[in-house]
């Protein structure tokens, strides 16, 4: 087990590792896009255990208006690698401390083909927890951590339909609707680390006008 991880991580640790982009998606990756990382960052709490912190677009942005998201956006030319993307937006997103995190893995290279965004989803430990909140008003609106129990629960999960035919999972947390590249994400890693329950899929609703962009 890598040195101080709560023992829930190891197995997700294990196989997200050995994870393929077939695990999260069934959309080839092109050779060619705009290069960009994101955080999926576990933190954990006493009485509620591992979360994931996520963000909410402000309603007022010309694109992903309200939607619900990792932190993470386009790399810079500076940036050294996906984790350094991953890390600096964070920080400028959401006052996120980078050494407060450890870093634990990338995960496979995964394709937004309405942004044409390569997006490379970096793993990683919230080790040393602080306060968090927006520091970008203008863009993000809203910073919280989704408990992964909720996020598991059978009745906080759904499909949602967006009016291109697209067709997702979902989930309703924390009065957030959660769905698109970030709910594939997380719907890949309750896989992975053991956490999914039997859930009706059958229950498809049709995407709230306001999150009607990709």
């Amino acid at each position: 087990m890598t040195e101080g991880l709560p023992v829930w991580f190891e197995p997700l640790l294990s196989r997200a590792r050995d994870s393929e982009r077939q695990d999260f998606t069934r959309l080839e990756t092109p050779s060619q896009g705009r290069p960009a990382a994101v955080l999926v960052l576990f933190g954990e709490e006493p009485e509620q255990g591992p979360d994931l912190l996520v963000l909410q677009r402000d309603a007022r942005m010309r694109t992903h208006a309200g939607q619900v998201a990792f932190p993470g956006g386009a790399a810079d030319p500076e940036d050294a690698d996906a984790t350094a993307t991953a890390l600096r937006e964070a920080e400028e997103e959401v006052g996120l401390d980078p050494s407060s995190v450890t870093v634990l893995t990338a995960l496979p290279q995964l394709w937004i083909p309405v942004s044409d965004f390569l997006v490379t989803p970096v793993l990683a430990w919230w080790h040393k927890p602080h306060p968090v909140d927006t520091t970008s008003p203008d863009e993000v609106a809203h910073v919280a951590r989704l408990p992964v129990q909720e996020l598991a629960d059978p009745a906080n999960r759904l499909r949602v339909k967006h009016p291109s035919g697209f067709i997702g999972p979902a989930f309703q947390v924390k009065g957030m609707l959660v769905w698109g590249f970030t709910a594939g994400v997380i719907s890949a890693l309750l896989d992975l680390g053991g956490w999914t329950q039997p859930w009706d899929t059958s229950r498809v609703e049709m995407l709230p006008r306001s999150q009607f962009s990709l």
